[in-house]
């Protein structure tokens, strides 16, 4: 179960505004973290804490194929992104690192910035605490689901291989 408090944002955030090109030479999670979303929300790194969800409305993640764009929103402390709709490498790109993606428009439509919001990804549920409304994202096939329990496609590769 993942809780966090919403960072909200609109339509067509791409690459470039999650982790800006000019930081593209960093491969470190911790060093991407420090400028996740500061082109787009100055504010975004001293308002984030461990286990906050993103919210955002329509292609989410848009633009070039980096893995830096979904490291660095996991390296904030972002648990979960929840959109209308993703870009599709961005999507994969994600799974593939361990952070957790839920695509649903009615719930996205519901939940505001600075709502508290709960999430069952075994479930898809979404729950807004502050309004008690209830919303159903299409749960993971189970392989998705041993990728993001396990940290990514690495570790999850790591744990079958049973490397250390």
């Amino acid at each position: 179960m993942l809780k966090g408090k919403v960072h909200k944002y609109g339509a067509n955030v791409d690459t470039d505004v999650i982790i800006p090109a000019r930081y593209l030479n960093l491969s470190e999670p911790a060093e991407l973290a420090e400028h996740c979303m500061e082109d787009i929300d100055a504010e975004f790194l001293s308002r984030v804490e461990p286990g906050d969800i993103m919210v955002a409305t329509t292609n989410f993640g848009c633009g070039s194929s980096r893995e830096h764009a979904p490291l660095a929103i996991k390296a904030s402390g972002i648990s979960c992104i929840i959109a209308k709709s993703f870009a599709r490498i961005f999507f994969r790109n994600a799974i593939n690192i361990g952070l957790p993606l839920l695509e649903c428009e009615e719930a996205v439509d519901n939940i505001e910035t600075g709502d508290l919001v709960e999430v069952d990804l075994a479930k898809g549920s979404i729950k807004n605490l502050n309004s008690g409304r209830v919303f159903t994202a299409k749960p993971y096939p189970d392989f998705m689901a041993e990728l993001i329990a396990a940290g990514g496609l690495i570790e999850h590769t790591k744990k079958r291989l049973g490397v250390k």
